[in-house]
């Protein structure tokens, strides 16, 4: 099955554009998480089984893991994910972007190491920095497009001679050139609903978006719906991480999150109509 295939189940059997985000941040955790040895692995392992029911996938982000050195955790977990919740796809969220052969070894990371279906990549460097990725045929390539943080703007905004921004440059190489096996999707934040639109409308609906931006870093999820559906009310994994992680600090760390998350998915059923 391919990431996409593996989407549209997602979407459909779950009925849930909602995906979790993996920021595990150890001084934020329960007490009775902290004194563990692999608490990371504990505290990601305890979200991911509250509020799988309410999920069309996972999303770790790397980054979180190796600052604490606990990538051999986040090796155990994605196992877990593929044992456990083998329906639900998991995209390991690194924003890569290099050339050549460390592209290579970047894919093959997130791919083998993580089993990874899909992986976060930065398109700075072109399409050489895309290009090794594809050759894993099955496997999503998720670009960065409009990303959810102010800063974005500094490059993201920057006009060609046509008057096109380069946001939407980059959607549409991914979507006319670059999306060679149908595997290709763009970052989105939630956080510009206009910009959103604006990318949907040039990508077709069988492009997903991963659309960061919700919960924690105020993103409107009637308007992120309506502006980032396709026409069948999919296409979307909107990502909400620290309001659903975090949603409790006490003994009842789990039932928060998965009360959240079950808020989270019924709000963006409710907006798809």
């Amino acid at each position: 099955m391919t990431f996409t295939e593996k989407l549209e189940a997602a979407w459909k059997n779950s009925n849930s554009l909602l995906m979790v985000g993996l920021d595990p941040d150890p001084n934020r955790f329960p007490p009775c998480i902290q004194q563990s040895k692999q608490a990371i692995f504990d505290f990601c392992k305890g979200i991911i089984d509250a509020t799988a029911p309410y999920v069309c996938g996972f999303k770790p982000q790397i980054a979180y893991f190796a600052s604490e050195s606990a990538e051999e955790q986040l090796a155990a977990l994605c196992d877990y994910i593929h044992k456990t919740y083998p329906h639900l796809p998991l995209v390991l969220d690194s924003k890569r972007g290099d050339i050549g052969t460390t592209a290579e070894h970047y894919a093959k990371e997130a791919y083998k190491r993580y089993q990874a279906d899909a992986v976060t990549v930065n398109p700075y460097m072109g399409f050489d920095s895309i290009e090794p990725y594809l050759a894993w045929q099955n496997k999503g390539v998720i670009i960065l497009c409009r990303t959810s943080n102010p800063g974005g703007s500094d490059l993201q905004f920057f006009e060609s001679s046509s008057g096109e921004p380069l946001y939407l440059h980059v959607a549409s190489l991914v979507a006319e050139k670059w999306n060679r096996h149908g595997q290709c999707g763009l970052v989105v934040g939630a956080t510009f609903p206009e910009e959103l639109k604006k990318v949907r409308e040039r990508v077709g609906d069988d492009v997903p978006l991963l659309v960061p931006g919700i919960g924690a870093q105020g993103g409107d999820i009637n308007s992120t719906v309506q502006a980032g559906k396709n026409t069948r009310s999919t296409g979307m994994m909107i990502n909400s991480s620290r309001a659903i992680l975090y949603a409790s600090s006490g003994d009842d760390w789990q039932e928060a999150a998965a009360a959240v998350a079950m808020q989270t998915r019924d709000a963006i059923n409710a907006a798809r109509g």
